[in-house]
This record gives structure tokens, sequence and C-alpha cells, in this order.
């Protein structure tokens, strides 16, 4: 009778296990098409739209000057598989401006194009698709080409504050822009920092209509449009106040916790063990 029972226990586990695995390559099967960006000159205004498989954040889009500062921020909803905006050009100087979409971290959705800038007009017509997963082979990777990340960030704060405390290192130089994403994947405050030996820091303030939904904020960080010069951290917001990862708070409530089994084993004279 035991054995039928480890038998069929046995089975139910692999069976469960099975089921993951396939539950798994659905999910990521559901978002192997990525996105795709098109930037349209026409004038002193570029058009730009392009399409996602997903809806469930909204596309942010940001352009960047040749000098590697930030112009232009803008959000755009996924609508029937498609976004849009526009960038007003009459007031920019002369040279190639990067146009950068980004829809969550996953490099399927961040996407770049280049377009020139001339006497407050473009007739620039670029695009960009991202690879799908089945465009990637293990024979295709080249562990000599990875990239180092040369861009490193924090973001936290001391427990019930209404404060974000931003550091972070580069080692390169040029404008850091930081963007905070709510939970609902809006864009709800952008920051520019200027590096100095190497670091950088500031200060976002959590107060307002827009911090009352509750969850994981995104705090990203953004230096010219290399992808290995970008990097994110995620922050609890409650309330519209910070609660780290792992307050002092809940340390004390742990060590407590932990001294008590241990003094509750040791008078009981517990056994993990049972004895026959």
């Amino acid at each position: 009778m035991n054995s039928r029972r480890y038998t069929m226990t046995s089975l139910s586990i692999v069976f469960l296990a099975v089921a993951m695995i396939s539950v798994s390559a659905l999910s990521q099967n559901a978002y192997a098409a990525g996105m795709s960006l098109s930037a349209d000159g026409s004038g002193d205004s570029i058009a730009i739209s392009g399409t996602s498989d997903r809806s469930d954040q909204d596309v942010s889009i940001l352009v960047w000057a040749p000098n590697g500062n930030l112009v232009s921020v803008d959000q755009s909803s996924v609508s029937g598989g498609s976004f849009s905006a526009s960038v007003n050009v009459s007031n920019l100087s002369d040279g190639t401006y990067t146009i950068a979409a980004s829809q969550g971290d996953a490099s399927n959705y961040n996407l770049s194009v280049d377009v020139d800038v001339s006497d407050g007009s473009s007739d620039s017509s670029v695009s960009a698709t991202s690879s799908t997963a089945a465009d990637v082979t293990i024979e295709e990777v080249d562990s000599s080409a990875v990239a180092v990340s040369g861009l490193t960030l924090s973001a936290g704060g001391i427990e019930g504050s209404t404060t974000i405390d931003v550091s972070g290192t580069t080692d390169r130089n040029g404008e850091i822009t930081v963007k905070v994403i709510a939970p609902n994947g809006n864009l709800i405050a952008t920051a520019q920092i200027s590096p100095s030996d190497g670091s950088f820091a500031t200060t976002i303030e959590t107060g307002g209509p827009q911090w009352s939904q509750d969850g994981m904020y995104t705090v990203s960080a953004y230096q010219g449009a290399a992808s290995n010069y970008q990097t994110s951290a995620e922050v609890e917001i409650i309330d519209g106040h910070v609660i780290p990862e792992f307050g002092v708070i809940a340390a004390m409530i742990l060590a407590v916790a932990i001294v008590s089994i241990i003094v509750v084993t040791a008078k009981t004279k517990l056994s993990l063990v049972p004895r026959y």
C-alpha cells in the first residue's frame, strides 16, 4: 500500500513539473514577437509609431541629443497592438538625435532609431524591429561580445519616509536620466543628473496623487542610448511612503522569532527526527 502511495505521489510530482514547464513555455512564447519602432520626419515634427504584442505597460519614448542630453520624454499607451507620438524639432539644434522606445526592461521591448535634424526640420524616415525568440540560437551567442555594464544604480530610503534616495556610479561622462515607473506602467517622475568623479546621486519626492498606487515602483537610469548604460532598481511604496526591502522592524521580528524557536526547542527537547 505504501509503495503504491509513493508511486502515485511521484507521478503527481512529475505531472506537476511537466505542467509548470508547459505553462512557462507558453508564457515565453506569448511575448516572442516583441515590438517595432518607426520615425518619419515631416518638416518641423517627427511622427513616431510602432507596434507591441503586449498592452500591460505604456511605451516610454525618450529623445536624446547628439551630446547625450535628454531633450524630450513622452509616454504612449498600446491600443490594438499599436502606439504613436510626435516630437517637435523646430527648436532643436542641428545634429543626429536618438529616439528610444522602451516597454519594461526586456531587450525585446527596447528599441532606438537615429534621425537627423537640420534648420529645425527633419526628413528622416527610419524603423527598427526587435528580434523574435526564434531568431536567436545558442550557436549565435558570442560570450566575448557580452557587454559589461558601465552604470550602476541603487534606490531606497528610510522606512516610512516620503523620499527615494537614488545613487550610482558610471565610467563615462554625460548626463544621466532617471525615470520612475509606477506599478501600472505610468511614467510619474524624471530627473537629470550630472555625474561627478564617476558617481551621481539625487532625491525623488514620493508625495502626491501620482504615488497613490501601492506596489513596486521601478527606478531606471539611462546614460545615452547604449544598452549597457541602462539599469533599474525597484522600490516598494505604500500609502506614498517608502518600504525598504528588508527594514529594521522586519529584521527585529525575524530575530525575535528565531530566538523564540531556539528557546522552545530547548525546553521541550523537540527533535526533527522521529523516534521509533
